[in-house]
């Protein structure tokens, strides 16, 4: 409602009395759908534009060529501190010296001989009739057991300690 100049209507008087009373059999929700079922499709411009044609079409967005740097950054950084951990564990080991080696490999056997020679003795027993008989022959054949075991592992070319 707009006045000639494209200037809205002036603010009614106070004199001016509103219509009243005006009465309608319209039912304003059937008729707007069926005037919009009916209504002809709108032929806007809006064509679909070809994506093939597009001058970005294959190629990858800045912000994905970010976050994938960023991603490789991020490896980079882990490996380094896996190498940084390696070296430090390295630097931790030495290499056991000729000499310990073969002064631990004579204790070991001499432990072992002289619980060869008690073991020796609890086997002259024909029946083990106490429990205190039968756990000491088992713990005896354990710990020759553990030390045969510790030669073993001693008798290799290289030997390495680990200090921490």
């Amino acid at each position: 409602m707009q006045r000639e100049g494209g200037k809205k209507p002036g603010v009614p008087k106070m004199d001016d009395k509103p219509i009243q009373g005006l009465v309608s059999d319209k039912n304003f929700i059937v008729a707007n759908a069926v005037e919009n079922i009916l209504a002809a499709p709108k032929l806007g411009g809006n064509k679909e534009k070809d994506m093939l044609k597009k001058k970005t079409y294959g190629k990858t967005p800045k912000y994905l060529t970010n976050i994938k740097n960023e991603i490789e950054d991020e490896y980079n950084l882990v490996r380094e501190m896996q190498i940084e951990e390696q070296a430090e564990e390295d630097r931790r080991k030495y290499l056991m010296p000729e000499e310990e080696r073969k002064e631990l490999i004579g204790a070991l056997k001499k432990k072992w001989e002289v619980l060869h020679i008690e073991y020796q003795k609890e086997s002259h027993y024909k029946n083990l009739d106490t429990m205190g008989k039968a756990s000491r022959k088992v713990n005896l054949e354990k710990e020759m057991e553990q030390i045969e075991k510790d030669i073993r592992k001693l008798t290799k070319n290289y030997i390495f300690i680990d200090t921490s």
